[in-house]
């Protein structure tokens, strides 16, 4: 089995390259510089893959300037679309393509699941629909498409937990604002469970929710992490802190959340291990 991978040397692209290594899996990565190239010599870094999965995209934790945002843009759609471009020139096409998207694409009030849904009207519903949408495109192409919608996804290496480890670990932590916030998550275990899960399930295709069943709150998420750490919670950050470092259309984004469940995964046969925000910290942290 050969899988090539965009995004292979992220938090969860490294997960993903360490799970398919130790099944004996070659792995190609595709490298930022490889985007650059023609569409037919990068198809040649395609040569040969049964399963390409797409997990570049710079990081959403900047400034949103006007500038940075055609960055965010750039680095997810136009190379879904490079992509897609190559595989179409490709004699022998990968069987399978597998996007990211995120569950920001999802308005923030609200509860969803992937047959219902309102979608968010903002820049990052509007860049996840985007990116989507070009992913899609491959399914012309006769190949099997996943796209999988993210929760925020927790495991050791990265994401918001590398964030917060440090403030809480030193009783710094605390909810952002009232933290009534909804707070979408997966334990980066399941989540690479589920890349293997799609994989071998050929029957699978579509937009799939990768998240826990039971989100939980900015507060939730809040109390579980100092009690697994055993530290106190008491400080606020209010969002005017967020407004400052982010901008305030990015800090407005990132104090909000979506309540979103997963279907398609759970009726297609998958199981998640971690069902509760509990039980991911506690198996993250409780050593």
């Amino acid at each position: 089995m050969k899988v090539a991978i965009s995004g292979a040397g992220g938090f969860i692209g490294t997960h993903l390259v360490s799970m398919f290594k130790e099944k004996g899996w070659n792995v190609s990565p595709l490298h930022t510089t490889d985007f650059d190239l023609d569409d037919k010599a990068f198809g040649e870094k395609l040569l040969g893959a049964d399963a390409v999965i797409h997990l570049a995209g710079a990081t959403i934790s900047k400034r949103w300037t006007e500038k940075y945002k055609k960055i965010l843009y750039a680095s997810r759609v136009e190379t879904a679309n490079k992509i897609v471009a190559a595989m179409a020139k490709m004699e022998q096409k990968p069987k399978l393509f597998i996007c990211t998207s995120a569950v920001g694409i999802y308005a923030s009030t609200g509860r969803y699941d992937e047959e219902h849904a309102v979608y968010a009207d903002d820049f990052l519903g509007r860049l996840a629909m985007d990116w989507e949408n070009a992913a899609l495109q491959s399914k012309v192409l006769g190949i099997r498409t996943i796209i999988f919608r993210y929760g925020i996804v927790l495991g050791h290496g990265g994401g918001i937990l590398k964030e917060m480890f440090l403030p809480f670990k030193l009783g710094l932590g605390g909810t952002i604002g009232d933290g009534k916030q909804n707070f979408t998550w997966v334990h980066i275990n399941d989540l690479m469970r589920a890349y293997l899960f799609a994989i071998e399930h050929p029957n699978m295709e579509g937009v799939y929710n990768l998240m826990a069943p039971n989100p939980t709150t900015n507060y939730g998420l809040t109390k579980a992490l100092g009690a697994v750490l055993r530290r106190p919670t008491l400080f606020t950050i209010p969002k005017f802190l967020l407004k400052l470092r982010f901008g305030s259309e990015a800090a407005e984004t990132l104090s909000s959340g979506q309540y979103v469940t997963p279907r398609r995964l759970p009726e297609a046969g998958f199981e998640f291990e971690f069902k509760t925000i509990e039980e991911a910290l506690n198996n993250l942290y409780s050593s």
